[in-house]
């Protein structure tokens, strides 16, 4: 079992995704002016973050899991065959979360007894 991608690659996608949801919040340029004036305003800016960053945290935490992709998809879960096959392709599979909607990669593999597919993926 291993991992999509690399803690590296996790946490520059993570920080490249925070660091441009944080530029429309918090400009670097001074001369841009800060949106809002109500404490209401600042909230629903922080909560903008949260739906532009964590959706993508999670995707990265997913594609980490060990279980992420399987060697071996093991026995089908219809009919119990151990006559089963990875399927090469992968999908992108969506999961709705609290925090949004999140992509994530999922493996299929076939029966060869009963001819049905399934997702041996944990995530």
């Amino acid at each position: 079992m291993s991992a999509l991608t690399s803690r590296r690659e996790a946490r520059e996608r993570v920080m490249k995704s925070f660091s441009a949801a944080l530029d429309r919040m918090i400009p670097p340029d001074e001369s841009v002016p800060l949106r809002g004036g109500t404490f209401l305003d600042f909230e629903n800016q922080v909560e903008e973050v949260g739906r532009a960053v964590l959706p993508t945290l999670l995707e990265e935490r997913a594609a980490l899991d060990g279980n992420a992709v399987v060697a071996h998809p093991g026995c089908c879960p219809h009919c119990g065959s151990a006559r089963v096959y990875l399927r090469k392709a992968t999908r992108q599979g969506e999961i709705r979360s609290l925090h949004g909607m999140v992509v994530v990669e999922k493996q299929r593999a076939r029966c060869r007894a009963c001819g049905r597919s399934f997702s041996p993926s944990r995530t």
